[in-house]
């Protein structure tokens, strides 16, 4: 009787993290995004809300002109009044910026993630990569949509100016918004990163954006100068054309935020790298 002899099968070898290009993990995090049906339903929310409350807003444009003093009137400022519905895109924003670190803490799908790619620091920057792109276009969308419904809104009502693209100060301002409602986006990453957890990531975030505003006045002087490059205070006065004399300088806040979001960035690098999963 012949004896057949097996031959066993040739080890595999494991992927190797330098064999994963960053082009490769950012298709794998775009994939995972686009999988995950909360940050459409979050991006559809974004959209929806704020343009509700633009049209409520606006649609009371010829009472809230009317209000206004003969002084008051030279400063009307139709695109800050469309773009007031930031806080409800910045809040949005902000539930997916956590959803896209903490559903892969929640699913355990954080540790397949690292296995394949054990360098935590272009993992991150992937996603971060990935995310930034979509806050960006979603934050630029629901801006420019809140202008236009906005200033539709206010053109019906007689004797009520609105705006133009092409005034002064407009284009800068819905742009502006934009860029804001992304950079919360990235501190809700940053914010989900350190926490970990969907509920505690909100909850800080909603003590950020709406309880130190809130109790601001409990502060001293000294902590209320921060006020001008605070999320939800200075940072989003971008949306104004005209300043105002508390914040006179949008600009400037926006920039002071970002840098303030940045150094939050980079604790959520250094930490993701070292801590366990």
């Amino acid at each position: 009787m012949t004896q057949q002899f097996i031959q066993p099968a040739p080890p595999v070898e494991p992927i190797q993290p330098t064999s994963v290009r960053f082009t490769d993990l950012l298709r794998s995090e775009w994939t995972k995004f686009r999988s995950l049906r909360s940050a459409w339903w979050a991006l559809l929310a974004m959209l929806v809300l704020s343009t509700a409350v633009t049209l409520l807003v606006c649609g009371n444009g010829d009472q809230l002109y009317g209000e206004l003093s003969p002084a008051e009137r030279h400063t009307w400022d139709p695109t800050g009044v469309a773009l007031n519905s930031f806080f409800l895109s910045q809040l949005c924003i902000s539930v997916l910026g956590i959803l896209v670190i903490t559903s892969e803490y929640a699913t355990g799908m954080i540790r397949t993630s690292l296995a394949a790619m054990p360098r935590r620091g272009r993992l991150l920057a992937a996603k971060m990569l990935v995310f930034t792109a979509v806050a960006l276009l979603a934050g630029q969308v629901t801006s420019f949509l809140n202008f236009f419904v906005g200033q539709a809104m206010i053109g019906r009502h007689d004797g009520v100016p609105n705006a133009a693209l092409g005034d002064g100060g407009v284009l800068e301002a819905v742009f502006g918004t934009g860029l804001y409602v992304a950079a919360i986006g990235l501190l809700a990453v940053a914010v989900g990163t350190l926490v970990r957890a969907t509920s505690g990531g909100l909850a800080v975030l909603v003590g950020i954006t709406l309880l130190v505003p809130a109790f601001g006045g409990a502060f001293p002087s000294w902590v209320r100068e921060a006020f001008a490059y605070w999320p939800s205070l200075g940072g989003p006065e971008v949306r104004n054309v005209y300043p105002t004399a508390e914040y006179p300088d949008a600009w400037q806040n926006l920039a002071g935020m970002s840098v303030g979001i940045a150094v939050v960035l980079v604790a959520a690098f250094v930490l993701f790298r070292r801590r366990e999963v």
